[in-house]
């Protein structure tokens, strides 16, 4: 099975033709990578000319985000169904930083559920903003998944991805322990078979806070992980060739 890597963009680059630079780089790295699957989720606004520009498909197209309706009075959002219009196959939903600007958890399975409608497959992200030793940040996740997938029919469940990513981790100097997302992993399929059904067991996972070419193989091997939502890496062409190449090499 391929690895996924999923690059999030963020609000990066700053110009088209930046943009443009950065998708060419990552083009050339992931044609020299067959053995990873690679999507690419630029700012809205450079979403559709990237798309109509490729011709190849080794990369596909996420929106970073997106309004469950599909038009209406929300000034500066963009829909679901707008970023399928321009080209996206993927959605990233409940991102840390969107939770952090307030979406919440109603919200976030609301997207889920818009996004399955449109085909669209939906990269549902959930992490704990904080841990300690009471284990509360199962509680957190839990509540989180289960808002997400409130509306998702068992059969649906093989069009998700759920990408956990610890918010404690993002930005910092290490990832986590893979032992301990191998923990949550587990602790992810148990919760989502608890909702959902057996189909559970066969949810992709992805992880996401602070993964580079130097700790992914490791993830991979002992974190229990389909692949990874990166941001960080993902905004420099060397360090996005280096962290494909990591994977390669594993």
């Amino acid at each position: 099975m391929k690895s996924l890597v999923v690059a999030n963009w963020k609000m990066n680059p700053g110009t088209r033709r930046e943009a443009k630079q950065l998708f060419a780089a990552t083009k050339k790295a992931a044609d020299s990578s067959p053995h990873v699957s690679v999507v690419v989720a630029p700012p809205s606004i450079f979403l559709r000319e990237l798309k109509s520009a490729y011709s190849g498909k080794k990369i596909a197209f996420a929106a970073q985000d997106g309004r469950a309706e599909p038009t209406g009075a929300h000034t500066g959002e963009v829909s679901l169904a707008q970023s399928k219009d321009a080209g996206a196959q993927y959605a990233v939903i409940g991102h840390a930083e969107r939770r952090a600007a307030g979406e919440s958890d109603e919200e976030i399975g609301k997207r889920v559920a818009a996004a399955l409608a449109l085909k669209l497959t939906p990269i549902v992200c959930v992490g704990e903003s904080k841990r300690d030793q009471s284990g509360s940040h199962f509680d957190v996740v839990r509540m989180q998944l289960r808002a997400a997938l409130l509306s998702v029919e068992p059969p649906q469940l093989a069009r998700c991805i759920i990408a956990y990513e610890p918010v404690w981790s993002i930005g910092a100097e290490r990832a986590m322990n893979p032992r301990d997302m191998h923990e949550m992993a587990i602790f992810i399929r148990k919760t989502t078979v608890d909702f959902k059904g057996e189909g559970g067991m066969h949810v992709k996972i992805l992880y996401g806070g602070s993964i580079d070419d130097t700790n992914a193989a490791d993830m991979l091997k002992n974190g229990d992980v389909h692949g990874f939502l990166v941001g960080r890496a993902s905004e420099e062409a060397r360090k996005l060739e280096a962290l494909l190449r990591a994977i390669e090499d594993k």
